[in-house]
C-alpha cells in the first residue's frame, strides 16, 4: 500500500518539490518505507511507499517507463500482474523490477485506457504521458483504494489518496458543503462524489479521469456489474465454481515479500478466508481478533474456535483501555466526518495485526454479494407485504399499532410504514439512521436553509433506480455495492489499516467473484430468513456448523452503554460545551438528544456517535477555518 498525490502546475505555478514533499509527508502513515517526487513543466507527482513486492529500490516511485515517456504513482496491488507480465514478455517487453507497478506502465503503453479492464486488483493511480501531456487518474472497480481531487476549472487540478494532502495545496479552501453534512447525518458517511468540502471530490469507484494540458477533465465509468441470472447453472455446479474462484482469489492475495496474516471474527466470511488460506499456506496462518467486555458484542469465542480448527497463530485484544483517547484519534485519519462505529475495533485489529504482519486478508464484501445482512431479510418481508396486502389494510394496521411501545407492535408499525413506500424510498429509509424531521431539527438554521430542496435520498435512489425490472434483492445488492460498500465499509478498512501502515486484501472483492455472484438467482442467496445460502453450502465441507449457522453479529460496539459510562464525560465536553458546533447544529436539539439518552427515554447511541465524530472532525480540521455561509 502507498499514498499518492500531485497537481497540475497551472493550479499552483509556485508548486515545487517542497510542496510535493509536504503532500506526501502528511500521509506518510500510508507509506513509511520510501518517498519520491517528480516535477516537470506541467505536472508534479508525489509518492509514499509501503514496500510489499520487490523490496529493493527498483520498486520505488514515481516510476518511469523504460523509454521515459510515462511516469506513474500507484497505490494498491494488481493480483494478476504475473499473468500480465508473462503476456507482455512474450511480446518482447522488458522489465527492470519485479513490481506490479511496472506492469501497469507497460500495459498502458500497449493498450491505453482500455488496460484498466485488464487489471484485477485494488488500485488508485496517476499516470502522466509526457508526450501527449495527458494525466490519467484511475480507481479500481469496487473502490478499495481512495482517490480525491480538487478542480478549479480547466486543467487546474490536484489529487491525493487522502484529503489532508489536498489541504496542503495553496488556494484550496475548507468551505463546508451543507448538503454533505445532511448526507453524513443520514448515512453516517458522505457518499461519492461529494466530500465534506465544497471544492473537493471523490473519484467514484470504476471511474477514470483523463486530463490533457489546457483542457477540461473527462470523467467516465469503465466498468459496472451486470445482474443477470444464469438459470443454466445448477446449485451444485455453482457451489463448486464459487469455491474454486474464492480459493484462487485468496491464493493470489497471498503473494507478498513481507509477513502475511488475516483478520478473524469467527463469522462465515472471515472464517472462510482463513480456511482457504490454511489450504494454500505452507506455515500456520497468523490471525487476530478484537473483543469487548460486553458479551453481546464479543465474538472472540467464535474466532478462537476457528483458530483452533485451522491451527493458526492467534492473537486477541480487548477494547477497554483508554477508550476516549482512541476515539479522539479517529477523525485525523478520515479527514471528514465518518461515523461507522466499527472503525474503532477495526483500528485495534489493524494495530494488533501490524505487530506481526504487513499484509492481512479480510472477509469484507461477502455480505453485499451474497445477501448477508439482516436488513435484506427484513426488506423482503416488507416487499412481500407491499405486493400482497392492500394499501388500505396496511395503513389501518399502521394506525392500529399507533405509538405503542410493545416490541411486536413497534415492528408492525415499522413494517407497514416501509411497505407503504415505494421500494427505492423504503430502502433509503432502511439505509439511513435519522428521521427526516429530526434531521431538520438538528441542522443549524443556516444549514437548514442551504439544504432547502435537497433530498439525501438521491444517494440511494440513483442506484436503486438503475435496477428497474430486477427483483428486490438484486436492487438492494446493487445499491449497496455502489454506495454503502465503497462509501462506508472500504473507507473504514482503508483508513484504519493505513493508520498502522497495514495492507488489507479482501478475496470476496475480487471482481470475478462479484460478477459471478451477480449471475446467481437471488433465491440462491437469500430466501425467507436464510441468508448467504449458496456461500454457506459451498463452505459446508470446510467450516463447522457452529460457524455456518451462527446468527450474524457484525463488528458492533456497545455505543448505548458507552455514552452513559466510559464516554459520557468525554462526549459531553465535546458536544455540549463547544459553541462553534452551532455552525452546523442546533445546540438545543443536541442537548435534548443527549438528555433523552441519559434519562433512558430513547436510545440515541448511533446518533450521538455521529454527532461526536462531527465535533471531533471540526476540532481537528476546521479550527478557525471558514465554514459555509
Amino acid at each position: 500500500m502507498c499514498g499518492i498525490a500531485g497537481f497540475f502546475r497551472s493550479l499552483c505555478p509556485e508548486g515545487d518539490t517542497r510542496l510535493l514533499r509536504r503532500m506526501g509527508e502528511v500521509i506518510s502513515h500510508r507509506g513509511p518505507d520510501a518517498s519520491g517526487e517528480f516535477l516537470d513543466e506541467e505536472v508534479g507527482l508525489s509518492h509514499r511507499r509501503l514496500s510489499i513486492l520487490d523490496l529493493s529500490p527498483l520498486g520505488n516511485q514515481p516510476m518511469h517507463s523504460l523509454d521515459g515517456r510515462y511516469v506513474i504513482v500507484f497505490n494498491g496491488e494488481i493480483y494478476n500482474f504475473l499473468e500480465l507480465r508473462g503476456e507482455l514478455e512474450r511480446e518482447g517487453v522488458q522489465f527492470r523490477s519485479r513490481t506490479d507497478t511496472e506492469v501497469i506502465l507497460a500495459l498502458y503503453a500497449r493498450e491505453g485506457v482500455a488496460s484498466l479492464k485488464r487489471l484485477n486488483g485494488m488500485f488508485a493511480f496517476a499516470l502522466w504521458d509526457r508526450d501527449t501531456k495527458t494525466l490519467l487518474l484511475a480507481r479500481d472497480r469496487i473502490g478499495k483504494k481512495p482517490l480525491y481531487y480538487y478542480h478549479a476549472g480547466g486543467d487546474r487540478i490536484a489529487f491525493a489518496s487522502e484529503i489532508k494532502s489536498l489541504l496542503e495545496v495553496p488556494g484550496v479552501e475548507r468551505q463546508v458543503e451543507p448538503t454533505a453534512v445532511a448526507d453524513y447525518l443520514k448515512y453516517l458517511y458522505i457518499p461519492a462524489p461529494k466530500t465534506i468540502y465544497r471544492q473537493l471530490h471523490k473519484l467514484p469507484p470504476a471511474h477514470c479521469l483523463e486530463l490533457k494540458a489546457g483542457e477540461e477533465p473527462r470523467i467516465r465509468e469503465y466498468w459496472d456489474v451486470e445482474f443477470k441470472a444464469d438459470y443454466g447453472l445448477t446449485p451444485e455446479a455453482a457451489e463448486e465454481e464459487l469455491l474454486d474462484l474464492l480459493q484462487k482469489a485468496t491464493a493470489c492475495r497471498m503473494i507478498a515479500d513481507v509477513p502475511l496474516g488475516a483478520f478473524l471474527s469467527g463469522g462465515v466470511d472471515s472464517s472462510a478466508v482463513v480456511a482457504l488460506m490454511a489450504r494454500a499456506a505452507q506455515e500456520p496462518v497468523k490471525t487476530c481478533s478484537i473483543g469487548f467486555d460486553d458479551k453481546r458484542h464479543d465474538e472472540t469465542p467464535y474466532a478462537r474456535e476457528v483458530a483452533t480448527l485451522f491451527a493458526t497463530e492467534h492473537k486477541e485484544y480487548r477494547v477497554s483501555a483508554d477508550l476516549a483517547g482512541t476515539v479522539a484519534l479517529l477523525p485525523r485519519f478520515f479527514d471528514e466526518p465518518f461515523a461507522d462505529s466499527s472503525a474503532l475495533p477495526t483500528y485495534h485489529v489493524s494495530r494488533l495485526a501490524r505487530q506481526s504482519v504487513t499484509v492481512a486478508l479480510a472477509g469484507d464484501g461477502g455480505d453485499e454479494s451474497f445477501a448477508g445482512y439482516q436488513k435484506y431479510a427484513i426488506e423482503l418481508k416488507e416487499d412481500l407485504a407491499r405486493r400482497a396486502v392492500p394499501r388500505a389494510l396496511l395503513s389501518l394496521i399502521g394506525k392500529a399499532a399507533g405509538a405503542a411501545s410493545h416490541p411486536l407492535l413497534r415492528k408492525a408499525r415499522s413494517l407497514t410504514r416501509s411497505a407503504l413506500l415505494e421500494p427505492a424510498a423504503a430502502y433509503y429509509r432502511t439505509n439511513t439512521f435519522v428521521e427526516d424531521d429530526l434531521l431538520a431539527e438538528l441542522l443549524s438554521e443556516p444549514f437548514r436553509r442551504a439544504c432547502a430542496g435537497y433530498d439525501p435520498a438521491e444517494q440511494t435512489t440513483r442506484y436503486f433506480s438503475r435496477m428497474q425490472g430486477a427483483d428486490h434483492v438484486t436492487a438492494m445488492l446493487y445499491t449497496d455495492l455502489k454506495s454503502y460498500l465503497p462509501g462506508d465499509i472500504l473507507v473504514k478498512v482503508d483508513r484504519m489499516s493505513m493508520a498502522h501502515s497495514l495492507e488489507v486484501r479482501a478475496p470476496f472483492l475480487d471482481y470475478r467473484i462479484v460478477e459471478f455472484a451477480a449471475r446467481l438467482p437471488s433465491s440462491w442467496k437469500i430466501s425467507g430468513g436464510e441468508k448467504k445460502i449458496i456461500l454457506r453450502k459451498a463452505f459446508g465441507r470446510l467450516l463447522p456448523e457452529s460457524v455456518l449457522n451462527r446468527p450474524k453479529q457484525g463488528f458492533t460496539v456497545p455505543l448505548d452503554a458507552w455514552f452513559k459510562k466510559e464516554l459520557r464525560e468525554f462526549a459531553a465536553s465535546r458536544l455540549l460545551d463547544d459553541p462553534t458546533l452551532s455552525q452546523y447544529l442546533s445546540l438545543n436539539v443536541v442537548r435534548r438528544v443527549w438528555d433523552e439518552h441519559q434519562q433512558d427515554r430513547a436510545r440515541h447511541g448511533t446518533l450521538l456517535w455521529s454527532l461526536l465524530m462531527l465535533a471531533l472532525w471540526h476540532q481537528e480540521y476546521q479550527g478557525g477555518a471558514p465554514c459555509s455561509k
